[in-house]
């Protein structure tokens, strides 16, 4: 029957091949939360106060920092890869990196970023870099790097939670609590270098200027002077809270208060204290009688008077002395001239090598000639400087203390003023041989 016929069923269509696959990009992982750098949305508006909170809530919880993180002017730059300071006391922001990190982690990087100012890693890393000759891109990362080290030991905790990307010298097996040279002299960082090449404090970790800032001449900067008093407050602050600010925190505000004194003026001081010392510059005198004259009729007793003392400088004029040693060993004579109230009269000079020169008085010395380039025996010096007429009261002897020292105390105080010698040895003949150090009775400064 025609009718009631069935259709055939059509066959079924071919499936499609299957797409190929699509490839996978390799995604590195990127540096730990409040450090990377993912690139910012475009137009993303900074969230400034959220940054400010967090800011607010680091001065809660670290209250004798709160005089440097006022003093921070914020900076809006989508350059930055997050946060960084620079050398004037400028904080350079990124609108992603406050977007994606938590108000108490933005605290934290407030008070790492303000720390690298207050303990002067920019000029501390200037004068590291210039001393060794260390610069370029990576050695810029290593003081970084040890900077951090250096301030991220005792920042954290109580308040403040320690970001997940916050190197430590633990990453090295370096133990804690070292200054950042410490650490760049006893770490080469080379094989942490290229993971930590992320980080990025600005010039006011390292001193070493950036692209993004606004330099010398740029707006809201602090001057030298603004900077030093926001140090000293900040000092302040620590030394009147010691039960809560942590060690390295108080060690670094006894330096502050408590800096190393300039050997200029160490070794005025000890001068004019020989000088001043009991017995020094004193005579007898009848143009004043004593007042116990009174209690003896008919006798007639001296006074005790102080006459200004007389100083004598021993200059080692030796071989092993540099001729800017001798310049600055004769600017030392005038500062010593001071020192006893700026009478010339009163100061003489000696040049000694192996043999002593005559003594010259400082007001005719106008033109004075050092004489020397030979061995090194001081002993002359001294016998020169006792057998000069009128005595000294004080002995200053400058040299760079590879020289026989006298056997006994000489009749009137001594002052020695070192030049610097790296571990104190060698002599011109023999490289094994040692110098004696100094004797006890003489004052020791060390110049430079």
């Amino acid at each position: 029957m025609t009718g009631s016929a069935k259709r055939p069923r059509p066959l079924p269509r071919p499936m499609p091949p299957p797409p190929p696959p699509r490839p996978v990009r390799a995604t590195v992982p990127g540096p730990p939360t409040g450090h990377g750098r993912p690139a910012d949305q475009p137009g993303l508006p900074l969230d400034r106060e959220k940054l400010l909170a967090a800011r607010l809530h680091a001065v809660k919880v670290r209250p004798y920092l709160a005089s440097a993180l006022f003093a921070l002017h914020v900076v809006e730059d989508r350059s930055v890869p997050t946060m960084a300071v620079d050398v004037h006391w400028r904080c350079y922001v990124s609108p992603g990196f406050v977007a994606r990190t938590s108000l108490e982690e933005l605290a934290g990087v407030w008070v790492h970023e303000v720390s690298h100012l207050i303990r002067d890693h920019h000029g501390r890393g200037e004068r590291y870099a210039r001393e060794n000759g260390e610069y370029g891109p990576g050695e810029r990362l290593r003081r970084n790097i040890a900077a951090d080290f250096e301030i991220n030991d005792d920042i954290y905790g109580d308040g403040l939670p320690r970001p997940a990307g916050a190197v430590r010298a633990s990453l090295l097996r370096l133990p804690d609590g070292l200054l950042m040279e410490e650490y760049l002299r006893t770490a080469s960082m080379s094989g942490s270098a290229a993971d930590l090449a992320w980080l990025d404090c600005g010039s006011g970790a390292d001193g070493e200027a950036r692209p993004w800032e606004l330099g010398a001449d740029g707006a809201h900067g602090l001057s030298r002077q603004q900077r030093d008093a926001v140090r000293f407050r900040v000092a302040e602050a620590v030394k009147g809270r010691p039960g809560d600010a942590p060690e390295g925190w108080r060690r670094w505000a006894d330096e502050a208060f408590h800096p190393p004194q300039p050997w200029r003026q160490l070794l005025g001081a000890a001068v004019r204290s020989a000088a001043a010392a009991p017995g020094v510059g004193e005579n007898h005198s009848y143009r004043r009688p004593s007042r116990r004259s009174a209690g003896l009729p008919g006798v007639l007793l001296p006074s005790l008077r102080r006459t200004p003392p007389r100083v004598c400088v021993v200059i080692d004029t030796s071989a092993s002395v540099s001729d800017a040693e001798l310049g600055g060993a004769l600017l030392e004579v005038a500062a010593i001239s001071r020192a006893v109230g700026g009478r010339r009269d009163l100061v003489s000079v000696i040049s000694c090598d192996a043999a002593a020169g005559i003594a010259v008085p400082l007001c005719r010395a106008e033109s004075l000639e050092l004489i020397g380039g030979g061995g090194t025996d001081l002993r002359s010096g001294f016998a020169r400087a006792l057998r000069s007429r009128p005595r000294p009261d004080v002995i200053v002897a400058l040299t760079d203390g590879q020289t026989p020292w006298p056997s006994s105390q000489p009749s009137c105080r001594t002052v020695v003023g070192l030049f610097p010698r790296p571990g104190r040895a060698g002599a011109e003949e023999d490289p094994d041989y040692v110098p004696d150090s100094p004797p006890p009775w003489a004052r020791v400064v060390a110049i430079g």
